[in-house]
Order: C-alpha cells, then sequence, then structure tokens
C-alpha cells in the first residue's frame, strides 16, 4: 500500500513539474521590423524634366496639326486653363478649340523652359512662347495674338502619367524691358566719401612769450633814409694844358 502510495505520489509530481514548464510562455521572437515605413524612392529628376519638356516642346505641332487629341490626353479632366486674355477653359473647350483651326500661325517658339519638381507626382513648368503672324478667327474680326507670352503651366502624375491641371498665360507687354537685366544700383564707394574739409579757422595770434617783454617797434632812423639828391652843379670848362715843346 505504501508502495503504491509513493508511486502515486511520484506520479502526481511528475505530472505537476510536466505542467508547468508546459504553460510556461515562450519568448517574443525577435522583432523583424515588418512594420517600419520604407522610404520612398528618390524620384528621377532627369526623367521627371524630360517629359515635361517634351510635353511642352509638343505644343506648336499640336496647335499646327489641330491634334485636339493630344490635348485630350494631356489635360487632366478637372485642368484650369487661363488666358492671356482673362477668359478661363477647360479640357473639352481646350480640345475642340485646337481641332477648330481658329488659331493659327506662321510660327510658334517655345523657350525659356524651367522644369521645377515639387515631388515624384507634383511640377511645374515655367516657360516663353513667341507666336509670329498668330490669329484668332472670331465670330465677325480677326484678332492679332502675335507677339511673345509668358506661362506657368502646373502637372500632376496621375496613374503614371503626368497631366496638365492648371496653365496661366500672360502676354509680355514691354518684353525689352523684361528681357533686360535689372539696372544694378549704384555700388556704394569701397573708401568713405571724402568730407569736405572744413574750413580752417585762423590761428589765433601767437602769445607772447611769459616774461619777455615785446620790443617796442624801432622808429626808422634818419640815417637809414636816403639823402636827397643834390643840385647838380654844371662842371666847369677845364683850360686844356699847353704841352711844352
Amino acid at each position: 500500500m505504501k508502495k503504491l502510495l509513493s508511486i502515486a505520489i511520484v506520479s502526481l509530481a511528475t505530472v505537476l513539474t510536466l505542467a508547468q514548464f508546459g504553460c510556461t510562455t515562450p519568448p517574443n521572437p525577435p522583432s523583424t521590423n515588418a512594420n517600419v515605413a520604407t522610404p520612398e524612392p528618390t524620384p528621377d529628376m532627369a526623367a521627371i524634366e524630360k517629359e515635361l519638356v517634351r510635353i511642352e516642346n509638343d505644343w506648336p505641332r499640336v496647335m499646327k496639326e489641330r491634334d485636339g487629341q493630344a490635348v485630350r490626353r494631356v489635360d487632366a479632366d478637372d485642368v484650369h486653363l487661363l488666358s492671356w486674355d482673362g477668359s478661363v477653359s477647360g479640357k473639352e473647350e481646350d480640345a475642340k478649340f485646337i481641332e477648330s483651326g481658329a488659331l493659327t500661325a506662321d510660327s510658334i517658339q517655345m523657350s525659356d523652359l524651367k522644369v521645377t519638381i515639387l515631388d515624384k507626382d507634383a511640377a511645374v513648368v515655367t516657360g516663353r512662347m513667341d507666336i509670329q503672324g498668330g490669329r484668332i478667327k472670331a465670330q465677325d474680326r480677326t484678332v492679332d495674338v502675335s507677339g511673345p507670352y509668358r506661362f506657368v503651366d502646373t502637372f500632376a502624375r496621375r496613374n503614371n502619367e503626368w497631366k496638365l491641371v492648371a496653365s496661366a498665360v500672360v502676354k509680355m507687354l514691354n518684353p525689352a524691358a523684361a528681357a533686360a537685366s535689372p539696372t544694378p544700383k549704384a555700388s556704394p564707394s569701397t573708401s568713405p566719401a571724402t568730407k569736405a574739409t572744413p574750413s580752417v579757422k585762423p590761428t589765433p595770434a601767437t602769445r607772447a612769450t611769459p616774461n619777455v617783454k615785446s620790443t617796442p617797434a624801432v622808429k626808422p632812423s634818419t640815417a637809414t633814409r636816403p639823402p636827397a639828391p643834390k643840385a647838380m652843379s654844371t662842371p666847369r670848362p677845364q683850360t686844356p694844358s699847353v704841352n711844352k715843346p
């Protein structure tokens, strides 16, 4: 009986020991940094600039060939277009205007293009457009639109395609002044301006040395006076001497 009791006690102790080890919480696995945000890749600045410059340089061809489909590809659905005369239009109006051929020109040149990349999905392009022999046919008249223009185009990448979302154009009323460099301000002299020399005050009379009496003014002596001219006497004629033989 005692032997059975001892066996039961040992078995119970073994069960409790196994239960204790079995309930021990396993240590947490080392962190794999799965939740750490992956930094976004640096945008390919050269590729973005190249694509946007290509779009801008294609506008003369689009207007000449009345390529409305190209306008629909580049303009965003919510594009805001501000024209040089203050009028505002959208995507479909822009496409139909180009297709109508209302705008004609002898030549259109793009220049001074500058791309400012805000991030991988946004950029701004500024530049100049020179139109020669440009005309817009209105209902009852033709408007001359020749001249130089400045523009600001804002682009956004949507569905991996660059779209024009806003544009503003202004006509350069004084292109010569705009092209000229601002007049430099006169550089301050490297040396301080020379002030006018103050007028020299008359030197006060030198005071006599103490204990030295000033010599009284000497009156001119009569001896120093030049003698009065004497009356010139007429010389007597001398008788010539007679030489003896």
